[in-house]
């Protein structure tokens, strides 16, 4: 009976532990996916890692690979060069929410969100086919996967970069 406690208890000790171990942030979650290398290149060419790594809550809209391949020729090598950091930043920042907005709780109809580039504004629309993501381009992203838990929040892939520009046209 004591060593069946006693693994019992061994069993639950381990079990915690692993679920520690295997805390992720957003960041850890991103740099664990190859879809999002060239995002997490980003990140790190703007300095954003750490804090996108701290206890949040953040809700990250996760360009792939494929929509940074979509800019026009050379747009990703430009922003990645170090005096185009406060540009990179801005761009990135655009596709960040300081809030835990799973995909369930987003208003219904088009509505104005506010990301931590907060000169800026987004038009999420949810709807019986998806959640769509309209930028200052007047363009949509459209949500490809949503609510990739992470410990200090969630993250939504987008099948574009998400440019601040004009105010987006929403409702």
């Amino acid at each position: 009976m004591t060593f069946l406690k006693t693994t019992a208890l061994s069993a639950v000790a381990a079990l915690g532990l692993a679920a520690t171990a295997s805390a992720q942030s957003i960041v850890d979650i991103a740099a664990g996916d190859d879809r999002f290398s060239t995002l997490v290149a980003a990140v790190q060419a703007a300095d954003l890692a750490e804090t996108l790594s701290g206890p949040g809550p953040f809700t990250v809209y996760a360009p792939t690979n494929t929509a940074f391949e979509a800019l026009p020729e050379g747009t990703v090598e430009t922003l990645l060069e170090p005096e185009n950091k406060d540009r990179l930043t801005n761009v990135l920042l655009y596709h960040v929410d300081d809030r835990d907005l799973r995909s369930s709780g987003f208003a219904p109809g088009p509505n104005y969100y506010k990301p931590l580039l907060t000169s800026e504004r987004l038009c999420i629309t949810p709807g019986a086919d998806g959640v769509t993501i309209a930028d200052g381009t007047g363009e949509a992203a459209n949500v490809v996967t949503a609510d990739i838990a992470a410990d200090n929040g969630v993250i939504h892939v987008i099948d574009k970069v998400l440019l601040p520009g004009e105010r987006p046209a929403c409702h």
